[in-house]
């Protein structure tokens, strides 16, 4: 099944040297702090957090739209700390997704309106279906998939998990294209 092509207006992305898409309605909080590591599309509406925390991406995710990435944090009896949020390479997060993470492996599928709990780990090769709720500080493990509120493992995945979202990834990126005028 070859993927349909997604246009994008050209004036509403900024496109950098590493091949990074990224919309110019997105909101980066403390820019500084945000790493995309190349090959990056960041779709309008998403909020990036990196005033609270370092946020650092591998290559080839795809953050959609209304996505809110916020670094974890922890309640300590003197205030409150705040820890960086690490995202592999090859991740997808499905539109009105919340990740509030620790790690983010790679290969990792996020769907739709999923809400991903204060630092949660999620393990290489997993997927964490549309409006899934992972509760705080679940660890979930490589090869399953993740569903329900609170979410709970409901199946395993097959070893070509990983090649499966390389290639989706990739695709997503290769046929995100700007508007013939």
């Amino acid at each position: 099944m070859e993927p349909q092509d997604i246009y994008y207006n050209k004036a509403e992305y900024v496109e950098t040297a590493s091949g990074n898409k990224v919309s110019r309605q997105t909101v980066l909080c403390g820019s500084q702090n945000i790493v995309l590591h190349g090959k990056v599309i960041v779709q309008s509406d998403a909020i990036i957090r990196g005033d609270l925390a370092n946020v650092r991406t591998g290559r080839y995710c795809i953050i959609s739209k209304n996505v809110v990435i916020r670094p974890p944090f922890k309640k300590f009896s003197k205030g409150v700390a705040f820890f960086p949020l690490q995202m592999g390479d090859h991740v997808f997060v499905g539109e009105r997704a919340v990740v509030n993470a620790a790690v983010v492996g790679s290969y990792v599928h996020i769907g739709k309106d999923a809400l991903i709990g204060r630092r949660c780990i999620l393990k290489d090769c997993c997927f964490i279906e549309d409006g899934a709720v992972v509760p705080p500080e679940t660890v979930v493990p490589s090869f399953t998939r993740f569903a329900g509120n609170p979410a709970t493992c409901v199946e395993d995945l097959p070893e070509c998990t990983l090649d499966l979202m390389l290639d989706y990834t990739k695709n997503y990126y290769q046929h995100f294209l700007p508007a013939r005028v």
